[in-house]
């Protein structure tokens, strides 16, 4: 008797759609290429989002060097202000060439200029 009310409790639809469920579930699906037998060409790799790059500065003493995203993603040569909270001034001058590396996380330094009697060496990574 369940089994009967269960048949009772199952519409046209539902019946429908568990029998097509119940053909399909044995169905292989083959998807073949038209017109060519050379492979597909590779995916062009999605370019890693470019993040700030902060500078670790020697025998720092309240400088700050930060080459931007905005500045790494343009690939120009950079000219930076290291001042910071130093009382005093330095410059750093990064190639087009050195922001090419630091934009692959190369290390790359750059010597500050000489202000004050002393300069720094600036490392990116």
């Amino acid at each position: 008797m369940a089994e009967r009310e269960l048949r009772i409790r199952i519409g046209r639809r539902e019946f429908t759609e568990r029998g097509l469920l119940l053909l399909l579930s044995g169905v292989t699906v083959t998807i073949s290429a038209c017109g060519s037998d050379s492979p597909a060409p590779a995916p062009t790799p999605t370019p890693t989002p470019q993040s700030d790059v902060p500078g670790v500065i020697s025998a720092n003493h309240g400088h700050t060097a930060t080459i931007t995203a905005v500045q790494i993603t343009a690939g120009n040569a950079v000219s930076l202000d290291i001042r910071g909270q130093a009382t005093h001034p330095h410059t750093v001058n990064v190639t087009a060439a050195q922001i090419g590396q630091i934009s692959q996380r190369q290390q790359v330094i750059v010597q500050s200029s000489t202000d004050a009697g002393h300069s720094h060496s600036v490392t990116f990574n």
